[in-house]
């Protein structure tokens, strides 16, 4: 089918890009807003409940951690013969290589959702190195830090810092990011 046969004008010609330079960002959201389907935005009392119970619980959390980071410091011993090691560690190891495999497909596959697992595979590499160094033996310590410089820290940084520049990348390519503001301040839209 034809499209230059089509009655209908263009939508630059009721908006020109001019008249959207213009918008204020409030403008702007006011006129998403009236473009989105209902079915898209979430219920606002649904959303402003569930964010408060993640803010009390997070807020929370962190306050009473506080208590026992100090009664740990105090009643912990210096060494400690562990249950279960091994499943320790094969336990968390077999979780990094989900996480690395989530990360290798979701970025393969160009999903925005990569950001998620490439960030959580960097903190979980970063915790891997610490516990790797401070619990390594005397016979271990430098293979512990050679492969926390060497290989872990290096590929956190990596997985980071792309995650963190794909988000600065979304918050900029929105058509509703105030140009003049950071992207690391952009505040969530609802």
């Amino acid at each position: 089918m034809d499209s230059s046969a089509d009655p209908s004008p263009s939508t630059a010609d009721l908006l020109t890009d001019a008249q959207i330079a213009r918008l204020s960002l409030a403008q702007r959201l006011e006129l998403v807003a009236r473009l989105r389907p209902d079915r898209v935005r979430p219920r606002p009392h649904k959303v402003r409940v569930a964010r408060g119970l993640r803010l009390w619980l997070m807020v929370g959390g962190s306050i009473a951690m506080i208590p026992w980071l100090v009664y740990l410091g105090f009643t912990l011993p210096q060494d400690y013969n562990a249950n279960h090691w091994a499943l320790v560690w094969i336990g968390f190891d077999i979780f990094l290589v989900a996480m690395m495999a989530a990360t290798a497909y979701l970025g393969w596959r160009r999903r925005v959702l990569v950001i998620l697992p490439a960030f959580g595979t960097g903190v979980l590499l970063l915790v891997d190195a610490w516990f790797d160094t401070t619990t390594a033996g005397p016979d271990e310590i430098r293979v512990s830090i050679a492969t926390a410089a060497l290989a872990e820290v290096p590929l956190a940084v990596v997985l980071l810092t792309g995650a963190l520049a794909l988000f600065r990348y979304l918050v900029l390519a929105n058509p509703l990011h105030d140009p003049a503001g950071s992207p690391w301040r952009a505040r969530v839209p609802f």
